[in-house]
């Protein structure tokens, strides 16, 4: 949290930066917190966002429109940064799975309902142990990391390097081309469903052992922001219309964009995680 004008400055220059790491805390109190851990700052400055957080608001930051990002990470720089895990947890179940949810087909959402159920409950106080949240994260990753790998991306340049093959081994033109789309469409799905499983895989293990034990610094190392990246990339790629679910917002406003309904969320869950906190004292 950081409580004053200059505090507030160097958190925001620190993200227009794209800086790696926080501003450091500017006052002996925002360093040690106070008896329930909450990291509250003090009159000359605040804490500064733990590592995960941090990614997190990089990423947001540069991903929200110009004219409300840097008055979004204005009132990031204010919140209070509770310990453990808990505001992650309230996030992910309360915005992240049902922003996913909203984008992937009703008989694709089993497994992100189980997550979902896990969340819930660690953000009670009863984690699950590492074998259970790895087998429910690792279908709900896979699916996500397939939804946001880069199709068209991928295809293009699997068809290009194939029709040039195809042109200097001597075929014409037009059997060039359709070589070229038959190698890009057997390419492009084994690159997407290779990509998921590994990232899956990778990714699961680290989220598990991170929730699994309430570390904010294994959930740091567990790749935050790419996870991030991939839930804007699934949500914009997405060719299931957002009123197949419910979206996260406050009932009869406008439908926020995905990006938008993240970092949103993402405040109101550590308000939340760190109101649940001092109410523990």
């Amino acid at each position: 949290m950081t409580t004053t004008p200059d505090g507030a400055h160097a958190f925001l220059a620190a993200l227009k930066a794209a800086d790696p790491d926080p501003p450091p805390a500017t006052s002996t109190a925002a360093r040690t917190g106070g008896s329930n851990g909450v990291r509250t700052g003090g009159s000359t400055g605040g804490a500064p966002p733990p590592a995960w957080l941090w990614r997190l608001a990089r990423v947001l930051h540069a991903a929200l429109p110009p004219d409300s990002a840097d008055g979004w990470a204005v009132r990031l720089a204010a919140v209070p940064y509770p310990p453990g895990l808990r505001a992650a947890h309230l996030w992910q179940g309360t915005t992240v799975l049902p922003l996913l949810a909203a984008h992937t087909p009703p008989a694709d959402r089993a497994a992100l309902a189980t997550l979902g159920t896990l969340h819930r409950e660690a953000a009670r106080g009863t984690p699950a142990a590492p074998d259970t949240w790895r087998a429910a994260l690792e279908p709900a990753l896979r699916h996500l990391f397939d939804a946001a790998y880069d199709r068209s991306g991928a295809y293009a340049e699997a068809h290009r390097n194939a029709r040039a093959y195809a042109v200097a081994a001597g075929h014409d033109p037009a059997e060039a081309d359709a070589y070229g789309h038959a190698y890009a469409r057997l390419s492009t799905e084994a690159g997407a469903r290779d990509t998921a499983d590994a990232h899956a895989e990778a990714v699961g293990r680290a989220l598990a052992h991170a929730y699994a034990t309430d570390c904010a610094q294994r959930y740091a190392d567990s790749w935050p922001d790419a996870h991030l990246r991939a839930v804007l990339r699934a949500t914009a790629a997405s060719a299931v219309p957002a009123s197949a679910a419910p979206a996260p917002g406050v009932p009869g406003e406008p439908r926020q964009t995905p990006v938008t309904a993240l970092a949103e969320g993402l405040l109101t869950a550590l308000g939340a995680a760190a109101g649940n906190a001092e109410k523990r004292i």
